[in-house]
């Protein structure tokens, strides 16, 4: 018997096919109708597939080529398109972790940041080209992406894997000893993707190494991926690039780049590691607990009718999980990649084009585009993108993309879209618009926007996004009030999330610390910050338009000069020599409920006149936003209260008193809320009138 208790199996890790096998694999493979895989991608894969023959169909026709078996074909239907896998028995070392993940591409720079920032590039990902017997440039079903070295190429893999780490979700269960137990349950995806060097290397003896290598990322299964090469030894990093000798038992400090050569010792050494610790009743040796993975199922993407749209198609194939999680994933990576499904979903109806699907999706560099705003400054590069964003996804009444974007996200007609709707829209476009930033942020930063963006489109609701450039608006903000309630609206809540300045994470503890020494009391613990929501920052704003103007010149200014930390700016709008913190921010826009502009209680500007009286289409417009604010500022005053009860809770814990609130105080704050339910009963009616024609 095993150590486990199983059927004796002497060698469960299995050594690669023959290379005639081999061979008529990728044969078959390419025979297949449908298949466009680039062939050294598949003579990559090849020593890593368990039994190829079994995958194989002979026709008895002599002038038929051997092809794949359909039973093992497994079609890829997505909004972006479609592809095609074949289902294999793989090596458990197969396979890499993908730094284009979702979950962890935020741990490196986008390539739609236009900024030099301390994180490394993303490196952008493209079709795979090459040209054809006949002359002409063909796309094949394959990813390219290049590195400037080969220590820029394993730093990626490694890093990616490490990332994974902290961003493994919520489970219920420990991976590492779940594949330990019982093996592998669902087959990982992968896709084929060639990785260029711009430097080539030499080894320690002078040999040249290879100048790309083919590799096969997980689009899905990373952190199986990961996991599974954990427990047999060995890295990414090293299955792509090459697997040092001392792994296969040989001495030097050489590695084999050759899967062949190396996967064939590394299953013999694993498998006399296995027999040692079977005669040993070795249970914790790393042969054992690998066992159950030494060969497991997964899905090889060998072609699409589009394989421009490949990268596209497979991260839609992955999406599901995200906007589904069965894991708790973030916020962010979540929003991004739902913003991304409605974006491959435009280009596959070929509304949007190929590039600037990329682009808007975060895959390549903005100045790629020849419509784009080219070499500008960072902060419009990075204004024209998110603006673009915006317009995509939230089109007006009569444009094409309306279905689609209902479809993508599975929405009620655009009269009954509720708040919830419109806010997954919202926290696509600002997840996205992150992209081309240094960090993300929390995408609920834009859930202020009101729902009418969605019901109208962007360009038809009170406050229309134009088509004025970054520069006219931020010159002509404190004379145009239109611009300014541009910038207000489309501009800031963005900014200021990137430095930091506010958060939309309002109702927790942790949210509510302060940032610096300034925000520190008397007896040195640490103050809460002020409790406010993003339209309540946003209105306060309103309320300061020089202060507020100077501002967000200056956040555009740090984003041009680096992303530095800007500067506190006073009063009158001059820039002082203070770095701006989220306790000044507080500090020079205070929380307050009021809409109206601050009353000035100084001396008259010489040549000021009295505001003209109020117009009636002025008042609705005022009403309008006054209402909106209402509403939200009840909506976060609901969410806040379970919040403030178990913080008075704790607090008082801690401080050993009985009761937070005295009886006859609590009951009271009971009855004021029970009291208000009449009065909201009524509100959904009189909100509904507001709707109906006047007669």
């Amino acid at each position: 018997m095993d150590p486990d208790g199983t059927n004796i199996n002497i060698a469960p890790f299995p050594l690669p096919a023959t290379a005639e096998w081999q061979r008529r694999f990728v044969d078959g493979v390419l025979a297949t109708e449908g298949v466009n895989v680039p062939r050294a991608a598949l003579e990559q894969i090849a020593p890593f597939v368990d039994q190829p023959k079994s995958l194989l169909y002979s026709p008895r026709a002599q002038d038929k080529p051997e092809r794949l078996r359909d039973d093992v074909l497994v079609p890829i239907r997505t909004d972006a398109g479609t592809a095609l896998a074949v289902s294999v028995r793989l090596m458990g070392v197969a396979g890499t972790t993908w730094w284009h993940n979702e979950r962890i591409s935020t741990a490196f720079r986008s390539p739609a940041d236009p900024a030099r920032g301390d994180k490394p590039l993303l490196p952008a990902v493209r079709a795979w080209t090459a040209m054809t017997a006949d002359g002409t440039e063909r796309t094949f079903s394959a990813l390219r992406s290049e590195f400037r070295t080969l220590s820029d190429l394993i730093e990626t893999i490694e890093r990616s894997g490490n990332e994974l780490l902290g961003r493994d979700g919520h489970r219920p269960y420990d991976l590492l000893e779940d594949l330990v137990l019982n093996g592998q349950m669902e087959p990982c995806m992968y896709i084929a993707q060639q990785l260029v060097l711009d430097e080539a290397s030499v080894d320690d003896d002078g040999a040249q190494r290879p100048a790309a290598y083919w590799a096969w990322p997980a689009v899905r299964g990373n952190n199986r991926t990961r996991a599974r090469q954990t427990l047999l030894g060995l890295t990414s990093a090293e299955v792509v690039t090459g697997v040092p000798m001392a792994k296969l038992g040989k001495d030097g400090a050489d590695v084999a780049t050759n899967p062949s050569f190396w996967v064939h010792r590394y299953a013999q050494h694993l498998n006399t590691a296995y027999r040692e610790a079977f005669q040993a009743n070795n249970t914790d040796a790393t042969a054992v607990r690998a066992a159950k993975v030494a060969v497991v199922q997964a899905h090889l993407v060998i072609g699409s009718p589009t394989p421009e749209r490949l990268y596209r198609i497979v991260q839609s194939s992955n999406r599901r999980d995200h906007v589904h999680p069965p894991l708790e994933f973030r916020p962010n990576d979540r929003s991004r990649s739902l913003g991304r499904s409605i974006l491959g979903s435009y280009s596959a109806a070929g509304i949007l084009p190929e590039m600037v699907a990329d682009v808007l999706a975060g895959t390549q560099p903005i100045d790629r585009l020849p419509e784009g705003p080219g070499d500008a400054s960072v902060s419009v590069q990075r204004d024209w993108r998110s603006m673009r964003l915006l317009a995509e996804f939230f089109p007006a009444e009569d444009d094409a993309r309306r279905p689609l974007i209902r479809a993508a996200l599975s929405e009620p007609a655009p009269s009954t879209l509720l708040r919830a709707h419109v806010n997954r829209r919202l926290r696509a476009w600002s997840a996205l618009t992150s992209e081309s930033y240094p960090e993300p942020w929390n995408p609920r930063v834009a859930d202020a926007l009101p729902v009418a963006l969605a019901k109208d489109g962007v360009t038809e609701v009170e406050v229309p996004l134009t088509r004025r450039t970054l520069a006219d608006l931020l010159a002509c903000a404190d004379t145009d009030p239109e611009a300014f309630e541009e910038l207000l609206a489309y501009r800031a809540p963005h900014w200021l999330a990137a430095f930091d300045l506010i958060d939309a994470d309002r109702g927790s503890v942790g949210a509510q610390r302060g940032d610096s020494a300034t925000d520190q009391t008397v007896d040195g613990e640490e103050s809460l910050r002020i409790r406010r929501g993003v339209n309540n920052a946003i209105a306060a704003m309103r309320n300061d338009p020089v202060r507020a103007v100077a501002l967000l010149r200056e956040l555009a200014l740090a984003m041009d000069e680096g992303d530095r930390d800007p500067l506190q700016v006073d009063e009158s709008g001059t820039r002082l020599d203070q770095v701006a913190t989220r306790a000044w921010f507080n500090r020079a826009f205070p929380k307050t409920a009021a809409t109206a502009p601050r009353v000035s209680t100084g001396q008259p500007t010489p040549g000021a006149a009295a505001a003209p009286p109020e117009s009636d289409t002025q008042a609705v417009k005022r009403l309008r936003r006054e209402l909106n604010e209402i509403l939200t500022s009840l909506e976060e005053g609901v969410k806040l209260l379970p919040g403030v009860v178990a913080q008075m809770r704790a607090h008082a814990r801690a401080a050993h008193i009985d009761q937070p609130l005295p009886e006859a105080r609590a009951q009271q704050a009971a009855l004021q809320v029970t009291g208000l339910l009449p009065l909201l009963r009524e509100l959904p009616e009189l909100l509904l009138a507001l709707g109906n024609r006047e007669a």
